[in-house]
Parts: structure tokens; C-alpha cells; sequence
């Protein structure tokens, strides 16, 4: 028999001992059942010889493996002096060891998950900044709206118009200089193309008049209007000249400048043009690009998730195997416990004959 088997036994069969002084009618105390009837069915938990021998070389000792041995050394410890802790250490201490191998291998099955979510993370990352600057890049629009075809026919109108004004010019000179043509000439460009900023100040709201500025603008084109006024009074009638001189001097005013300033903006349109043509260029390579990196990027993320899932099972049945081995530890941590607390709450109500039976003296 069993030393628990015996302690029960006795604890159950034989009533405590009296001291004299004790009163003779006392309270029967209440009864205290051994742990077998409370503890849950053992065949429903795995042994541990042969569920996790293979974490560790160290033998089993045997109150671990046989549940009875381990009722008796609660037993013993409960009907002696010792405490409790020294055993309760000692079955941490043995379990520790013996759960080391599985905790270093959830540890690193933890940190390859981990860095395979910082891996997915970081190319997801990758993705979203990639679809914001394509975003960006869809929205974003060239520098200017180009009026090239209304610039263009502006220049040749321009054009004509000048064109016409120096024959103009050249038939009114013609009487009074054997070389009209050079003289037309001169006169020409010196109304005509007396512009000294980009644009004429009469076409540009933004530029402040000041008096130097306006002299600029009006002092050659006034001066060549003048030049050949009188020298159209000596051939046609006053009435026609002083036609002549107002026609040509706002034409010099105006349409010259015109003609200057619609080059500028012809400029200006040019390299409207040539940026947003550079721009669709630009959106169209990078969107290509962009494609096929996120599908790059893609794969490499369903690549990382499969490895992954490969190790999250490896994982789940790790984790499970530790908490099974706590569990166990806990389990017979629980018994030993309840057995010495059974034996301590007896052992004065057993005789000396009692105490050296249950321990086979």
C-alpha cells in the first residue's frame, strides 16, 4: 500500500487523540478528502516521459512521472517539519529546464514573424508613398496654357501689316530722295521697332508708366511720324500729310511694338508647350514604372505572407506544447500542495503509532 494510500487510511479509520485536558464531548472535524478525489482524470493529460523527453537529456526523476510517489512526498513533507517551497522550487526548477528548448524556439519563431511583418510593412509603405506621387503626378499641370495658334496668326498679320506700312513709306520718300529705299528702310525700323523692354508698355497692365518709360516708347516712333510728314507736305496736300503723320505714328506706336511682343509671347508659348509635352512624357514613363514596380512589390508581399503562414502553424504547435508543459508543471504543483496541506491539517490528530505506520517504520 501506498504511503498516501495508508495516510487516508488512518486519517479516515481512527479518531484523533485526546489530551487529558481536552473536553470529552468536541465537534467532529469536518472531514478532509485526499486529492485523488479531486483532482481531474489523469489519463486526459499526456505523460510526460514520452511527450517531452525529447526537450531535454536530464532524466526524469521519478516522484515527476508517477503521481502516487509524488502524493507521498507531499505526504511526508506535511507530516515532518520541512516546508513546502524546497519541493514547489525543485519542480519549477526541473520544468525551466525542461521548457528552455521551446521557449528559445517560440522566441525565434516570434522574431522571424516579426520581421516578416516589418518587411511587409515596409514595402506596403512603399506602395502607398508610390501611389501618392503618382497621384501628385496626375495632378499636377504644366506651368502655363500655351495660345500658340492665335500667336501664330497674330505674327503673320503683324507681319503684313508691316510690310504694308514700308511701302507705304517708301512711296511717300520716293520724290524727295533719289534713294528712297534705304532712307524707307531707316525710317522703318526706327518707328517701327523701337522697343526697348519685352513687351510694350501698352500691353502689359502690370509695367508702371513713368516718363522715362513713355519717352522711350514715343520718342522714335513720334520723330519718324514727323520726318516723313514734312516731307509729304512738299508733295501732297496738308490735309493728307497730317492723315499721314497721325496713320503712321500710332502704327509705329502700336503696331511695331506689336509685332515685338507677340515674338515674346510666341517664346512663352514655345516653352509652355515644350513643358507640357515633357510632362505627359514624364507621367507616361512613370506610370509605367510605377506599375510595374507595384507589381513587383506585390509579389514580394504575397511571397513574405506564405512564408509566413508556413510558420505560423509551427508556431500555434509550439506555443501549444508549452502550454501543455505549464500546464503539467501546475498540475503537479496543485497535487503536491493539496497532499502536504492534507497531511499538516492531520498531523496532530494522529497518534505516534498512526504516524509511524502511514510512513512504514
Amino acid at each position: 500500500m501506498r504511503l498516501s494510500e495508508r495516510f487516508t487510511s488512518a486519517s479516515s479509520s481512527t479518531p484523533p487523540a485526546r489530551s487529558e485536558s481536552m473536553p470529552a464531548a468536541e465537534p467532529e472535524a469536518p472531514t478532509v478528502r485526499s486529492s485523488e478525489a479531486i483532482q481531474p482524470s489523469l489519463a486526459l493529460l499526456p505523460d510526460i516521459d514520452t511527450q517531452f523527453s525529447h526537450f531535454t537529456d536530464e532524466p526524469v526523476p521519478g516522484w515527476l512521472t508517477d503521481l502516487d510517489l509524488l502524493r507521498d512526498e507531499g505526504v511526508l513533507y506535511g507530516l515532518s517539519e520541512s516546508r513546502p517551497e524546497e519541493k514547489i522550487l525543485a519542480i519549477r526548477h526541473y520544468f525551466q529546464r525542461l521548457s528552455a528548448p521551446l521557449d528559445r524556439q517560440v522566441e525565434q519563431h516570434n522574431e522571424l514573424i516579426g520581421e516578416l511583418n516589418l518587411f511587409i510593412g515596409e514595402r506596403e509603405q512603399r506602395i502607398s508613398e508610390g501611389a501618392a506621387r503618382q497621384a501628385e503626378l496626375a495632378a499636377r499641370q504644366p506651368p502655363g496654357e500655351h495660345q500658340l495658334p492665335r500667336t501664330i496668326a497674330g505674327l503673320l498679320l503683324s507681319g503684313v501689316m508691316c510690310t504694308g506700312t514700308y511701302y507705304l513709306l517708301e512711296e511717300t520718300l520716293r520724290p524727295a530722295f533719289q534713294e528712297s529705299r534705304m532712307i524707307s528702310i531707316g525710317v522703318f525700323l526706327a518707328g517701327m521697332f523701337s522697343l526697348f523692354g519685352r513687351v510694350s508698355v501698352f500691353h502689359d497692365a502690370d509695367t508702371r508708366l513713368t516718363f522715362r518709360r513713355m519717352l522711350e516708347e514715343v520718342a522714335l516712333p513720334f520723330a519718324a511720324s514727323l520726318f516723313v510728314f514734312v516731307q509729304a507736305l512738299g508733295t501732297q496736300p496738308p490735309l493728307r500729310a497730317a492723315a499721314l503723320f497721325i496713320f503712321l505714328f500710332f502704327l509705329f506706336l502700336l503696331g511695331g511694338k506689336l509685332l515685338l511682343g507677340t515674338l515674346t509671347v510666341l517664346r512663352n508659348d514655345l516653352r509652355f508647350l515644350t513643358a507640357s509635352r515633357a510632362l505627359q512624357r514624364e507621367k507616361l514613363t512613370r506610370s509605367v514604372e510605377w506599375e510595374t514596380e507595384k507589381a513587383r512589390l506585390n509579389t514580394e508581399i504575397d511571397g513574405l505572407r506564405v512564408q509566413k503562414w508556413q510558420v505560423l502553424p509551427q508556431l500555434t504547435r509550439l506555443e501549444a506544447e508549452l502550454h501543455a508543459l505549464h500546464a503539467r508543471r501546475d498540475m503537479l504543483i496543485n497535487i503536491f500542495e493539496s497532499e502536504y496541506s492534507l497531511a499538516r491539517s492531520l498531523k496532530n490528530r494522529l497518534t505516534e503509532g498512526q504516524r509511524r505506520l502511514i510512513r512504514g517504520d
